[in-house]
Formats: C-alpha cells, sequence, structure tokens
C-alpha cells in the first residue's frame, strides 16, 4: 500500500496541505495498515514538498514502520551517476540513515551501469532496488519500448540486466522492476527475472486483482501496489483497514 498524501486526498481527508497535515495523514495510515499489508509504499515526493519538515515526517514514518517490523520501499526514483549514485545509496539504503528503507525505487535510464554504486549498497546492507523497466504512463513507451541495435527493446534489456544479476540468488535476488499492472502481456518477460515486480496499478489506475495473473503469468514474484484506491476510503482506520484486507483477499486468489 503506498502513503502517497497529494494535495487532493488531504483536502479529501479535511486535512490541512501542511506538515501537521501530511503527518496525520500518514500515521494514519501506518496505524491501518502498518500490521497487514506486505509492504508500504511511501512516495517521496509528497513529503519532500513541504521542505525539511516534510522529510521530518517522512523520517518519522520510516522509523515508525522500521519499529513495527514492516517492508518498506522508498518511492523516490533516484538516479544518476557516480558519487551522486553514492551518495542516494548512503540516504535510502545504508541502515545508518534517518531515511533508509528495505528497498528503493530507482531509473536505470542513465545507463543500467550507473546503478552500481546502489547495487553494491543493496548487497552490503540487505536492502533491494526496484528498477524501472515498463510504467503504466503513456509516455513512458517511447523510451521504454525504443529497440536497440541488437534488436532489444531498452526496457527488455532492463529485465535482462536484473535477471543476470539475480542468477543463482535463492529463494529470489534481491533485485527486482518496476512493472506496470495496466501493462499486458509481460509473463514471458519476466518468467525467468528470479526477483519481485513491483506492479504498481490496481485500484485508480485501472488495473484489477484478477487480471495480474494474465499479466505477469505463474512464474513470477508479484508485488500488486495500491494507493489512490485504497486512500480515498480514509480517514477512518476501520475503513482504510477493511478496504486492505478485502484487497488481500483478491490479490491472493487471483494470485495464488
Amino acid at each position: 500500500m503506498g502513503i502517497d498524501p497529494s494535495p487532493a486526498l488531504l483536502a479529501a481527508w479535511g486535512l490541512p496541505d501542511t506538515p501537521e497535515g501530511l503527518e496525520r495523514f500518514s500515521r494514519t495510515v501506518v496505524e491501518a495498515v502498518g500490521d497487514l499489508v506486505a509492504v508500504v509504499k511511501p512516495q517521496s515526493a509528497f513529503f519532500e514538498r513541504h521542505g525539511s519538515r516534510g522529510i521530518a515526517v517522512l523520517e518519522t514514518v520510516l522509523a515508525e514502520l522500521r519499529r513495527r517490523g514492516t517492508v518498506v520501499v522508498l518511492d523516490a526514483k533516484r538516479g544518476d551517476i557516480g558519487s551522486t549514485t553514492a551518495a542516494y545509496a548512503d540516504a535510502y539504503l545504508d541502515r545508518s540513515s534517518p531515511l533508509s528503507a528495505d528497498a528503493v525505487t530507482v531509473t536505470p535510464y542513465l545507463g543500467f551501469g550507473s546503478l552500481q554504486p546502489m547495487i553494491d549498497k543493496a548487497a552490503e546492507h540487505d536492502a533491494g532496488l526496484f528498477v524501472l523497466a515498463r510504467t503504466s504512463n503513456p509516455e513512458g513507451a517511447g523510451v521504454q519500448l525504443a529497440v536497440a541495435a541488437d534488436g532489444r527493446t531498452v526496457g527488455g534489456t532492463i529485465l535482462d540486466e536484473v535477471a543476470a544479476l539475480n542468477r543463482g540468488a535463492a529463494p529470489l535476488g534481491s533485485l527486482g522492476v518496476v512493472l506496470g499492472a495496466t501493462l499486458t502481456g509481460l509473463a514471458a518477460d519476466v518468467a525467468g527475472l528470479n526477483g519481485p515486480v513491483l506492479a504498481p496499478g490496481v485500484g485508480a489506475q485501472g488495473a484489477d486483482p484478477a487480471g495480474l495473473r494474465r499479466t505477469f503469468g505463474t512464474a513470477a514474484t508479484v508485488v500488486p501496489s495500491v494507493s489512490r484506491g485504497l486512500l480515498a476510503r480514509g480517514p477512518g482506520v476501520a475503513d482504510l483497514r477493511e478496504g486492505a484486507r478485502r484487497l488481500i483477499d483478491e490479490c491472493a486468489e487471483a494470485l495464488s
């Protein structure tokens, strides 16, 4: 489940678009589902827009989720080169950092090799990465489906690079990919991945649990991600929890 405290959702919950509203929103989500869902995925941008006070709220949320033992994927989509990538790795993957998470989303579109400092840091700290491969936004296809000189698509190259690094790991490698749940026909692409697939788009973007196996097949380990579709049920803790339980059951049935 995502924590996406957008201005629209804060307003729908009757909360101010301030760090105080941000904190109340986030704490409510953690209280509702922190011990229930497989993964909680805070969207860093919605905290960053409030400046240093918003980042402080994010640090508090991450600390509380760590205290509960909840698996946390920080949705930051970082990517750069050299020392900048290494600095991002220190910020999000070093367990001593106040912004550390179990995994972070990263973009490989400065070249897959640019992620090496993050790959190394993840291995050092028993953490993981989710690498953007095929996203659900229509603009992404222009880059991700472009064909390279060897005949593979750019997105396919990313999948192959991740699969190569996961080869031989048991039960799964620590490198996953982001593939939109609204896409279709990806079963053959992820069959040999040997890593988790983070699949955003269930709910508000139009994907549903029943379609997950049609999209990803039976060989993939899929982590469906829902944000607005559940967050719209707030601000009541009981309503959020009931909605999460219902969706967990639907996803379990679809993916079993």
